[in-house]
């Protein structure tokens, strides 16, 4: 594709940019995407992409709010019940990261302030001080919630965005206790897991509500 010179308009705007970004690095990685092969792929100048988003970090930025509007979509269909609505959050946040296990990394190690995490966060938080929950509990769950999911997935994601599986053996000899609990470990990666681990979060919330 032939390059459009600096200043010529190429129909480019913020979303467009962040979309196309996603796209690259679903298909190559991070450690290979840079502004100058997006702009390759756009089939224009690398200044073309910085007059709508202000550097290397601000895309990173912008892709992460891009990936996170996929958890939004179909909100306003979204349970009311605070409990509800995390497991709602957290199943979409699931299958968002399993589409793009290349981009997920981003959401887990930079922090995320955009509109559309921060409206997400808002819904989760009123829910929890209208079901009554005390403000401590509130303020401290979606730490909780969400450093269980970007941990869990990341551990998840870091073998393959197939993975499903158990876990390896473990000598008996040497640690007995552990053999003994693997077989309660089945399923790595799968949604029954993911909600027995979710459940726990939940009920950690829970607890830290009652007392």
């Amino acid at each position: 594709m032939a390059r459009r010179t600096q200043g010529t308009s190429a129909g480019l705007d913020r979303e467009r940019i962040a979309a196309a970004a996603v796209v690259l690095v679903d298909r190559d990685g991070l450690e290979r995407f840079g502004v100058r092969r997006l702009a390759e792929e756009l089939g224009v100048d690398p200044m073309s992409i910085y007059h709508h988003i202000k550097g290397k970090a601000a895309l990173l930025d912008a892709m992460s709010e891009a990936v996170l509007a996929e958890v939004a979509a179909g909100v306003d269909d979204a349970p009311r019940d605070w409990e509800e609505i995390t497991r709602w959050t957290a199943h979409r946040y699931r299958e968002m990261a399993y589409r793009h296990p290349r981009v997920f990394p981003l959401l887990a190690t930079r922090a995320q302030t955009s509109p559309v995490a921060l409206a997400a966060l808002e819904r989760l938080v009123t829910a929890m001080r209208e079901a009554g929950l005390p403000d401590q509990a509130v303020a401290d769950a979606p730490l909780m919630l969400f450093g269980f999911l970007n941990g869990y997935l990341l551990a998840v994601l870091s073998g393959g965005s197939d993975v499903v599986g158990d876990m390896p053996a473990i000598d008996a000899t040497a640690y007995p206790t552990m053999a003994t609990l693997t077989p309660l470990q089945v399923g790595f990666g799968s949604v029954a897991e993911f909600d027995r681990m979710l459940d726990a979060v939940l009920g950690g919330i829970r607890n830290r509500a009652d007392r």
